[in-house]
């Protein structure tokens, strides 16, 4: 099926992150304690629970990949979700920890300014990860992943991240030192700001809620269905990269059984043709209308 081979393609995905992490919290970590920065380790900590959070979405992702079975009539799809809320788990730990310690640090006292050369290491570091992110972010469009999209976000927050370093040791350098605990302190921020949206995209899509007006779009594209009269009630929820809908269609109560399992047919057609929808439930129901009048 399409739907496990997008799947693998987004494993891909999370490998480039992990081993992209791998590399750079090393260099970060040994950068920033080799020229005294605060802000590149408080960095090359956040990218260790990268690699925490990004296998946790390979897990899911492989997880997801599993064919439905007696327990799992639906498939195994919603595990990526469940992996992205890990994941944020994971990133508001160590946000909070980075947090506590650039506080710490701050209230220290004085300290000597770090090396300008880790914020050319803080630069790069930002370049590679903009480079991940514009690719897993593309892919995770490609493939309707959420959990991918997860792994982009925290990607882009990572690049900002080394931003927010490298300027931060930049001001040290300019004389004023507690910018690179202040900017250790912005890195917090951000990693705890990015675990909070990927919680909230994470559980709205565990508990069955759905974008309102992707919801008009695929009632517009039903409603102009040939041979549909009414639209008496729809439902769409996110089951891991696939949209599921129900919906109950009204038409003239005249028409044969073959005639409303066409219209049926038509809907699933323009759906997949219009939204790439591969899985909707159409239940066919005579126009109240018309049968009130007869």
């Amino acid at each position: 099926m399409n739907a496990y081979e997008d799947i693998k393609k987004g494993e891909r995905g999370a490998w480039v992150s992990i081993t992209a992490y791998l590399v750079l919290s090393a260099f970060k970590l040994a950068s920033g304690y080799w020229f005294a920065s605060s802000a590149l380790t408080a960095d090359g900590i956040n990218n260790l629970t990268d690699i925490m959070a990004s296998t946790a979405v390979l897990i899911g992702l492989r997880i997801s990949r599993k064919p439905p079975d007696e327990d799992h009539a639906y498939g195994h799809f919603r595990a990526e979700t469940v992996a992205a809320l890990v994941a944020s788990f994971i990133m508001a730990i160590v946000g909070i920890q980075v947090l506590v310690e650039a506080v710490r640090s701050l209230f220290a006292g004085a300290k000597e300014a770090p090396d300008l050369w880790a914020a050319a290491v803080a630069g790069v570091a930002a370049v590679a990860m903009l480079g991940v992110y514009r690719y897993n972010k593309r892919l995770s469009r490609e493939i309707n992943s959420q959990a991918l999209m997860a792994a982009a976000k925290d990607n882009l927050s990572d690049a900002l991240v080394s931003i927010g370093a490298a300027v931060g040791i930049l001001g040290a350098q300019l004389g004023l030192p507690w910018m690179d605990t202040a900017a250790a302190f912005a890195v917090g921020l951000i990693i705890c700001r990015t675990a909070w949206e990927i919680f909230k995209d994470s559980t709205h899509s565990l508990t069955d809620g759905f974008d309102e007006t992707r919801l008009t779009d695929f009632r517009s594209t039903i409603e102009r269905t040939p041979g549909v009269e009414g639209i008496r009630d729809m439902k769409a929820r996110i089951h891991g990269n696939h949209v599921l809908i129900d919906v109950v269609i009204e038409v003239d109560p005249q028409l044969t059984v073959i005639e409303g399992h066409e219209i049926s047919d038509s809907i699933e057609e323009r759906m997949i043709r219009k939204h790439n929808i591969m899985h909707i439930h159409v239940h066919v129901e005579p126009k109240e209308e018309a049968v009130e009048q007869e």
